[in-house]
C-alpha cells in the first residue's frame, strides 16, 4: 500500500524471481565480435527509449534466464524464466530482404575474394555493409519496422525485458555463427556460399593457366617459394580463431561418407592441436610441459 497525493493507492507485491534453470544462457562478454556488438548497437540506434528498455533484459541475460533459443525458418524463438511458474516465450524476426536485394548483394560481395574467405573461415566480412549498401538495404536491422518481435508477458512495452535479454543473447550467437543473420534476412548458409561461388564461377577471369595475371608456364620451380618483392612493410596478427572448426564445418560431410560420427569431428581435435602449436612457434612462446606418466 502506498499513499501519495491524499489518496490511498494498493499496490500488488511483485513475485519473487523464479532461479534461473540450469541450462539457461549465461551470457558473458556481449557482442565479442564486431557483428554481434553490432547487432546491439543497432538496435540502439533506434532510440533513446527503446535503448533504456534494452538494458533492461541485461542482467536477465547475464543470470541465464534465457534458454532453448531456436532459429528456424528465418525466425528466433526463446524461453525466458522470471517470477511465474511457465517460462515466458518470446518470438523474433527479421523483415526478410527480397531476390533481386540478395542478388545484387551477393553480386558485390562476388567482386572481392576476401568475402568468400572471411566467410568459410566463419567470419563476417567487415565490408558486408558495402555490400548490401549497393544493394539499397542493410543487413542489420536500421529501423523498427525491420523488427518483429512479441512476448507472452503482460508487459505491452517492446522490447519488455526478457524480448531485451533474448537480443543480448542472440548477440552472442551471432558470435559463433555469423550466418545466423543472412537466416534471418531470409537466406541459408548453404544458399548463400552456394550463390557466391555460382556468382564468382560465371564471373570471367583468367585463364586455367594463369593467375591473376600471371603465366604460370613461365614460372621457375626452384623459385615457386620466393618473395617477388619487398616484405618488410607486411604486419600480421596472429590469434586464434572467433569460430574454431569453422572451415571444417562449412565443408561438410565428404563424398563417400556414410559412417555415423562426423569427419569434422574426428580431424578437429588433431587440427585444433596442431594449430595452438603452430602459433606458438609462431610468437616464439613455449609450448605447456607434458606431463609424464
Amino acid at each position: 500500500m502506498r499513499r501519495g497525493w491524499g489518496r490511498r493507492v494498493d499496490i500488488a507485491p511483485h513475485a519473487p524471481l523464479l532461479p534461473p534453470p540450469e541450462h539457461g544462457v549465461r551470457v558473458g562478454k556481449i557482442g565479442a565480435t564486431w557483428w554481434g556488438g553490432r547487432w546491439v548497437h543497432a538496435l540502439a540506434r533506434f532510440g533513446q527509449r527503446y535503448v533504456l528498455r534494452l538494458h533492461r533484459g541485461r542482467s536477465y541475460a547475464r543470470q541465464g534466464r534465457v534458454h532453448d533459443l531456436e532459429v528456424r525458418d528465418g525466425a528466433v524463438s526463446a524461453s525466458v524464466t522470471g517470477s511465474r511458474p511457465e517460462p515466458y516465450r518470446v518470438t523474433l524476426a527479421l523483415r526478410p530482404l527480397s531476390d533481386a536485394v540478395w542478388e545484387r548483394a551477393l553480386a558485390a560481395m562476388a567482386s572481392k575474394a576476401r568475402f568468400a574467405a572471411a566467410l568459410l573461415s566463419g567470419e563476417m566480412p567487415r565490408e558486408i555493409d558495402r555490400a548490401f549498401a549497393a544493394a539499397k538495404a542493410s543487413l542489420f536491422p536500421s529501423r523498427p519496422t525491420d523488427l518483429r518481435a512479441e512476448c507472452s508477458c503482460p508487459d505491452e512495452a517492446n522490447p519488455c525485458k526478457h524480448i531485451a535479454a533474448v537480443h543480448y543473447v542472440l548477440a552472442e550467437a551471432f558470435d559463433r555463427d555469423p550466418f545466423l543473420l543472412f537466416e534471418l534476412r531470409g537466406r541459408s548458409r548453404e544458399a548463400v556460399m552456394a550463390q557466391l561461388q555460382a556468382v564468382r564461377d560465371a564471373a570471367p577471369g583468367p585463364r586455367a593457366d594463369q593467375v591473376r595475371g600471371v603465366d604460370l608456364a613461365r614460372l621457375d620451380a626452384a623459385a615457386y617459394d620466393a618473395f617477388r618483392q619487398p616484405v618488410d612493410d607486411l604486419r600480421f596478427h596472429i590469434t586464434a580463431p572467433t569460430a574454431p572448426g569453422a572451415t571444417l564445418r562449412q565443408l561438410g560431410r565428404p563424398p563417400g561418407w556414410n559412417f555415423d560420427v562426423e569427419l569434422a569431428g574426428l580431424l578437429y581435435p588433431a587440427i585444433n592441436r596442431a594449430a595452438a602449436r603452430a602459433r606458438d612457434l609462431a610468437l616464439g612462446s613455449e609450448p605447456p610441459a607434458r606431463r609424464e606418466s
